[in-house]
């Protein structure tokens, strides 16, 4: 197995397509195609974890957040960052990072916190827009159940629960081939009315790229008519954050207990208490003060995250519980999703779940 294979699992789970354009994700540092001797996974990569990469013989590192974020204009080793990469390339370590491409995927970060927090009725909290495509083609009618299966095959046409959508409408198409022409129906030199199916469905951004190359290899035309559009509709299944409720409504300060023991923090930061039970619960790892209003507006009776700010609190405005556990601890499962993950997609070597506890904030 090699990196690009390892690789090719996560971005099942996570594509990057779908991540924040602010991001820098994928294949940091090393080489695609070198065969893989082991996989440590971990939040950060820091010096250390390289060492214990080195000790456990791991050349292929996957981190939740980037080790390189800002482009590097020197590599001198005066920044920990310069030292990793440094150190990485040394040890000829491949590091790759997944970050907002796992916080906006369906079973990812923030799935995970539900999880640790035994929630149900479980959807994403601010859905993506533009990741939903589609294509209208259009194709000889006696060929169309062909041209849809293949392109069914490849991804194309889920909505929801439900596969295989297509919208299909029929008529006549009309062509002309120049001297050059090498037509499939009709004669070059003489206009052609072919009876056709206009074929319309609608794919995950992300598969575009297999979509358009199912397209052409299914189809007979010498000179294939169509188009792909970007659609506004909001995509359930990819965003940010995500809303769940808890089994049986709880005081405010039991759940700020219960939240303590099941995020494995002591320390959380809230909002004034409401004196109402808490029932709905949205969650968005790591810095959430962005999807405030957004938990709000979804009648979230509290909202657990980070990284908020003195004036952010403000923003309860009496409606809801703001809660901040931490950065580190809204994410720490991260890792045990993607070792749980990669151990079930790889059984000819060990994926190994980092022992480093690479958390920058302590309290006293």
């Amino acid at each position: 197995m090699i990196v690009q294979d390892v690789i090719n699992h996560l971005e099942d789970l996570a594509p990057l397509a779908y991540a924040e354009d602010f991001d820098n994700v994928g294949l940091l540092v090393g080489n695609k195609n070198a065969k893989v001797t082991g996989v440590l996974v971990t939040l950060d990569t820091l010096e250390t974890v390289v060492d214990e990469a080195i000790q456990e013989r791991c050349n292929l590192i996957v981190s939740f957040h980037p080790i390189i974020f800002k482009g590097l204009k020197k590599l001198t080793g005066r920044s920990y960052v310069e030292r990793v990469v440094m150190k990485a390339l040394k040890h000829d370590i491949a590091i790759y990072s997944m970050h907002t491409a796992l916080d906006n995927a369906l079973q990812g970060v923030n799935d995970m916190i539900c999880n640790q927090l035994e929630l149900t009725n479980k959807r994403i909290l601010i859905p993506q827009s533009k990741t939903i495509k589609k294509l209208t083609t259009y194709v000889p009618k006696d060929e169309a159940e062909n041209l849809r299966k293949a392109l069914f095959e490849a991804g194309a046409g889920s909505i929801g629960n439900y596969d295989d959508c297509s919208f299909n409408v029929e008529g006549y198409g009309t062509f002309n081939g120049n001297e050059s022409s090498n037509p499939t129906k009709g004669q070059k030199g003489s206009i052609h009315t072919e009876a056709e199916t206009k074929i319309t469905v609608t794919f995950a951004k992300h598969l575009e790229s297999e979509i358009i190359k199912t397209l052409f290899e299914a189809h007979s035309y010498e000179e294939v008519a169509y188009e792909v559009t970007t659609l506004e509709n909001k995509n359930q299944n990819i965003g940010m954050g995500m809303v769940g409720e808890l089994e049986k409504p709880m005081d405010e300060a039991d759940f700020l207990n219960y939240l303590k023991q099941k995020m494995n923090t002591r320390l959380i930061r809230h909002s004034v208490f409401l004196g109402k039970k808490i029932k709905k619960i949205a969650v968005l790892g790591g810095s959430g003060s962005f999807a405030i209003q957004a938990a709000k507006a979804i009648g979230a009776d509290v909202f657990v995250t980070a990284d908020l700010k003195y004036h952010d609190f403000f923003q309860a405005e009496n409606s809801i519980l703001l809660t901040d556990i931490g950065h580190y601890e809204s994410e720490q499962f991260t890792k045990n999703l993607l070792v749980a993950y990669l151990t079930k997609k790889i059984t000819n070597f060990a994926i190994i779940l980092s022992k480093t506890n690479t958390n920058p904030v302590k309290y006293f």
